[in-house]
């Protein structure tokens, strides 16, 4: 991957960044269109590998170790933008399946075997979900159950990934299409029937970097589909021209679900919108420790829908 090389960067990297589970370790990872292979940041499969709490020394350790290695190490493990642990995106040392198994030759470790599997496994699975791209479906699924999701849940939050798909997919029919505009037009939907905006919503549930949707309960999620559908709906007949018109069918499209609120928790005598999320009413269950998982939070929404 030649980072300097601007043809080489995905027109849209961000649906591309994730984060692979090893043994309860997170290593990032960022899939390359252009090459179609995963990149895998070095410093994360290096503390899997060593459980060593300074990866960068251990690989300047190893370096001196390895002079091999250290010629070729511009050329194996280029500098690859990633999602650092703040949420920013940096420039880290990242190799492809084929270099990473050069660079785990350099590191003793008992692990070395079973994360050669495991890269293994992640990479294939890349290749069969660009064969059949029911695949990605079928794996945010089982995900969601192995996090101890109930199935309900599951069938309401996959189709709450499919309504915001056709939505996005609207507005960029209607020339909206920075993220800043998403994010002002997701706002104005969620505190119209929510009485919130999604950064409050988060605080609310006591969120900060976790998905919002993910955190919602049913009957959330139903009424947050529902603004979704009715605002998808409403902007294909208006047809928007301009920001300020989408915004006004955002509000449409939201007070729908804000009058059935309403409805049910007149009858039910209480809110259903709640402070709770999904650690307070799930019960994960133990995967095998080798397993990937798919990628969390936004960007785990982002790659299930893309492939739809």
């Amino acid at each position: 991957m030649q980072t300097t090389d601007k043809s080489n960067t995905p027109e849209r990297p961000e649906d591309n960044f994730a984060i692979q589970l090893f043994e309860g370790k997170k290593v990032r990872i960022v899939w390359d269109a252009e090459q179609e292979k995963y990149y895998f940041a070095v410093a994360d499969i290096v503390q899997v590998l060593t459980d060593t709490v300074n990866p960068r020394d251990y690989i300047k350790k190893m370096l001196r170790r390895d002079p091999e290695l250290k010629s070729k190490w511009g050329t194996i493990c280029p500098p690859v933008e990633m999602l650092a642990p703040d949420g920013k995106r940096r420039k880290t040392q990242a190799a492809d399946l084929e270099g990473l198994f050069r660079v785990i030759q350099s590191i003793p470790s008992k692990k070395a075997e079973p994360v050669r599997q495991w890269l293994a496994e992640v990479g294939a699975q890349r290749i069969d979900q660009m064969i059949d791209p029911e695949l990605t479906f079928q794996m945010a699924v089982e995900d969601y159950r192995r996090q101890g999701y109930s199935d309900r849940w599951i069938n309401e939050r996959m189709r709450s990934i499919e309504m915001r798909k056709e939505l996005t997919d609207e507005w960029h029919r209607s020339g909206i299409h920075e993220p800043r505009d998403f994010a002002i037009l997701t706002n104005v939907l969620t505190k119209a029937w929510s009485g919130m905006t999604t950064g409050q919503y988060k605080r609310y549930k006591g969120l900060t970097k976790e998905n919002l949707r993910d955190n919602m309960t049913n009957i959330e999620l139903a009424l947050n589909t529902l603004a979704e559908v009715a605002t998808t709906e409403y902007s294909r007949q208006s047809n928007p021209q301009t920001m300020v018109e989408s915004q006004r069918i955002a509000q449409e499209g939201g007070s729908v679900a804000h009058d059935a609120r309403q409805t049910m928790e007149r009858r039910l005598g209480r809110s259903v919108v709640s402070p709770e999320r999904a650690s307070d009413y799930i019960k994960p269950i133990e995967g095998r420790g080798t397993e990937a998982l798919p990628p969390t939070g936004e960007e785990q929404e982002k790659q299930y829908i893309k492939r739809n």
